[in-house]
């Protein structure tokens, strides 16, 4: 496999407590993953899927979380607006805050850029401290380097405190 270009990968995070019609939400996932060229997005790795307790209710549905580096078409504002497209066409109800979801994309980062613009901020906010983000991350890509923090996927998943019960499905 040709070496990743972690500079300018984008880096999407996939996360599904509800699994909607697909069954499961690895199947759901899967499904989504499979719809990344529709909307421009070339995947170039994928980490296994992982499983964590329901943040902040831990008494919600089982997540299961996975990341993808792709190679995008569009710029940042972009590719937010084909994920969050996906995510409708796929079932996602944009309820209550921090509520069981059929799909929810995240855009992690795209390559260095850094902003903190009033409808996207990147990198996401809150990502490197989360683990079921930055362990999956870590497994595909652990070299990644936070564009703000400096620091590397594999260091990022190490201190990350929310979601220590992320782990390999």
């Amino acid at each position: 496999m040709a070496e990743l270009d972690l500079e300018n990968a984008v880096v999407i995070a996939l996360g599904s407590n509800l699994p909607g019609p697909y069954g499961s939400s690895e199947a759901l996932l899967e499904a989504a993953l499979a719809r990344f060229p529709e909307v421009g997005l070339k995947i170039l790795a994928r980490s296994s899927w992982w499983r964590s307790a329901a943040w902040p209710d831990p008494d919600g549905p089982e997540y299961r979380n996975g990341v993808a580096l792709v190679e995008a078409n569009a710029g940042p504002a972009g590719v937010l607006a084909s994920l969050l497209k996906l995510e409708a066409e796929m079932g996602r109800d944009r309820g209550a805050k921090n509520a069981p979801r059929t799909l929810d994309l995240d855009l992690i980062a795209h390559g260095r850029d850094v902003r903190s613009d009033p409808d996207l901020v990147l990198p996401h906010l809150r990502a490197h401290d989360r683990l079921f983000v930055m362990g999956p991350l870590a497994e595909i890509a652990p070299g990644w380097t936070h564009p703000a923090l400096g620091a590397t996927a594999a260091d990022l998943a190490a201190s990350a405190a929310v979601g220590r019960d992320a782990a390999p499905a």
